[in-house]
């Protein structure tokens, strides 16, 4: 057994060696720590934890719901090496696929997400005024009013206008702790061929309700609009180092990496599954963040790579708690 745990763990650092150049530090990262909140884009496996969602089978990886990693693990792996990870096995990852920010789901949504790291501030766990926090919401309030009361929605506006109001709280909430460098995203449209009516209001209630907020002189707060990043990347994906996209479409679901079975690689593809976008997706999304905002990071390996990385480890990990438990019923 120790032989082969050997191997294994010799493989992960072959890995880890072959991708590290292409994501080597050549200055001190811009944050000191990285805090996400957020839904399904986000998750970073608390979701797969509870055993509700992103089964490997059907092409997820690590718990994300895409084929790789997301723009918040292309974050942490730009400053600091490793992927983020899930609350739920010790991280500073709170986001869990299928949250809102309304408090409107048997998951936590958005204030309950801050309230569990409210919890861990109080556990012991100090906040990072250095420190970068991800607020990533909106995609399934949007689409709860476009399916109405199938999704217990029976006024879409106000229900949007509550998302909106819930999502600048948590910002506040942030504030309020002691955050001070808060990267807040808008609302995508939710589905292929939802109203994009639905998102347009939607980014209206919570640019009135951020306006309301009563934040410290020195809270930095950058608000990331997914609609202009969609459209631009659909509009010229070359521009984003991406060939020419396969587009979802409703009506043929075979147009999704899934749908196509085109795993593991979804090049070309926009979507993975109809409502997420694939890893290369993420990585055009890390790296217009990253120009946007001046973080100054490195270029990050292509999806497949990381993919890789994370399977690896993923492997190791599952032969970790396999010895162990045959250590301890010995």
């Amino acid at each position: 057994m120790i032989g082969r745990m050997a191997a294994l763990l010799c493989a992960a650092a072959m890995t880890v060696t072959a991708a590290a150049p292409a994501a080597a530090q050549t200055t001190v990262p811009p944050y000191s720590s990285l805090t996400v909140f957020g839904d399904s884009l986000v998750d970073a496996g608390n979701i797969r934890a509870l055993g509700l969602g992103a089964n490997p089978a059907d092409g997820y990886v690590a718990g994300r719901f895409t084929n790789g990693l997301d723009y918040t693990d292309l974050l942490s792996m730009a400053m600091y090496g490793t992927p983020t990870l899930a609350s739920l096995s010790g991280g500073n990852n709170y986001a869990f696929g299928g949250a809102r920010a309304t408090t409107t789901t048997p998951v936590p949504d958005a204030l309950e997400q801050v309230g569990a790291y409210r919890l861990a501030l109080a556990g012991g766990k100090a906040v990072d005024p250095k420190g970068l926090y991800v607020l990533n919401f909106g995609g399934n309030d949007v689409f709860a009013a476009v399916t109405g009361a199938a999704a217990g929605v029976t006024d879409p506006d106000a229900f949007l206008q509550t998302a909106a109001a819930n999502y600048a709280a948590a910002v506040q909430q942030l504030d309020t702790l002691g955050a001070r460098n808060i990267l807040l995203t808008g609302f995508p449209v939710a589905t292929p061929g939802a109203p994009l009516a639905y998102s347009i209001k939607s980014e209206k209630y919570l640019t009135d309700e951020l306006k309301k907020l009563t934040l410290s002189g020195n809270t930095k707060l950058m608000r990331y609009s997914y609609l202009d990043f969609f459209g631009r990347v659909q509009a010229n994906p070359g521009a984003f180092d991406l060939p020419p996209l396969i587009l979802p479409d409703p009506a043929t679901p075979q147009t999704t990496c899934q749908g196509a079975r085109a795993l593991p690689s979804c090049t070309g593809y926009f979507s993975f599954d109809g409502i997420h976008p694939t890893a290369a997706i993420h990585r055009a999304l890390y790296n217009d963040i990253n120009s946007m905002f001046g973080f100054g990071l490195a270029a990050v390996p292509e999806p497949a790579t990381w993919a890789m990385l994370l399977l690896g480890f993923a492997t190791i990990g599952t032969a970790l708690r396999r010895d162990r438990r045959r250590r301890v019923a010995a």
